[in-house]
């Protein structure tokens, strides 16, 4: 027990994930970075990922500092470079443990990374093979056991106060105020998860006749600013406002797509529509209502009206 201490002061009090995912992964490995807080309660909680979402889940979760995945170090964990490790341990080293979910099936990874790190390092699945949800997955792949998928399983954010005064600034100059608008988020990163885009403006120009609607678009939905063109459209904002747009929202209506995990996660009532996955691995974590169809072109923006305002008026029960 004597060594395993010195050993610890030795490397410090910092503690590094890895994860490689899009935001839908990360927002379900929330619960895991929750435990792994947890376990190493006092020290410090990284995240190496995306440049983009390692900064937001800075203070948002517990992590406390990001790190992006495309800096140079990483590239060292492939290198056959007999100086590889040590170049690299200027990075990993002063790290007390390391939680990999990037590099697992790479066996050159799994020599180098223990070499450049004066701590212990543990390689875990990317989304791991699993009867159940995804976010129970990776509760296991680090050695928490879940239950029975439980639906207590949460993957809550803490937004910021400037998250949600930018994001009731940006309602604001939208005539929408908070709680009384809904907001629709009708893209995904596959266009085969797409709930059509012309449902999504048949369903606003129903819901905008009693409620304001907010559409938001991203960078990979530029196609779609045409179809939206003549309604109240809010492009690519930063994903803290996007999350505090959702909180400050009625209800929110989305596909299964990383800002569907995002609104869930701030708090958000919402709809989601799903197509070809499969809900019970990949549905947000949250007060929401899934919708399911296989073939998405035929469910009528009636039938996800009717829900998106029972949400909204907190009479219909998330699952």
């Amino acid at each position: 027990m004597e060594d395993m201490v010195n050993r610890v002061k030795s490397v410090g009090n910092r503690v590094l994930v890895i994860f490689p995912g899009a935001l839908g992964d990360l927002i379900c490995l929330l619960p895991t970075i929750d435990a792994l807080a947890r376990r190493y309660g006092g020290q410090s909680l990284e995240l190496m990922a995306r440049g983009e979402l390692a900064e937001f889940a800075a203070g948002r979760t517990p992590i406390a500092r990001a790190h992006s995945i495309d800096r140079r170090e990483v590239s060292l964990l492939f290198s056959e470079d007999p100086a590889a490790p040590a170049a690299a341990a200027e990075f990993f080293g002063p790290f007390v443990s390391i939680h990999t979910f990037f590099g697992f099936d790479n066996a050159r990874i799994r020599e180098v990374l223990p070499r450049a790190c004066r701590g212990t390092v543990f390689f875990h699945r990317f989304r791991p093979e699993s009867s159940g949800h995804i976010s129970a997955a990776y509760l296991e792949e680090i050695g928490e056991s879940p239950g029975c998928d439980s639906p207590g399983i949460t993957a809550g954010l803490r937004l910021s106060d400037d998250d949600i005064e930018q994001a009731r600034r940006m309602a604001s100059a939208f005539g929408a105020a908070p709680g009384r608008f809904i907001l629709l988020m009708p893209g995904s990163g596959s266009l085969a998860k797409n709930w059509p885009a012309e449902r999504y403006l048949e369903l606003t120009v129903r819901l905008s006749r009693s409620t304001p609607v907010l559409t938001v678009l991203g960078p990979a939905e530029v196609d779609l600013e045409s179809i939206f063109s003549n309604l109240a459209v809010i492009k690519s904002p930063p994903l803290g406002t996007l999350a505090g747009l959702a909180r400050l929202s009625a209800a929110f209506v989305g596909n299964d797509s990383g800002v569907s995990h995002l609104a869930a996660s701030a708090g958000a009532r919402g709809v989601v529509i799903f197509g070809p996955t499969d809900p019970a691995r990949w549905r947000p974590l949250g007060k929401v209502k899934i919708i399911a169809c296989s073939a998405l072109q035929r469910l009528p923006w009636q039938q996800v009206a009717e829900a998106v305002q029972m949400m909204a008026r907190g009479t219909e029960r998330g699952c």
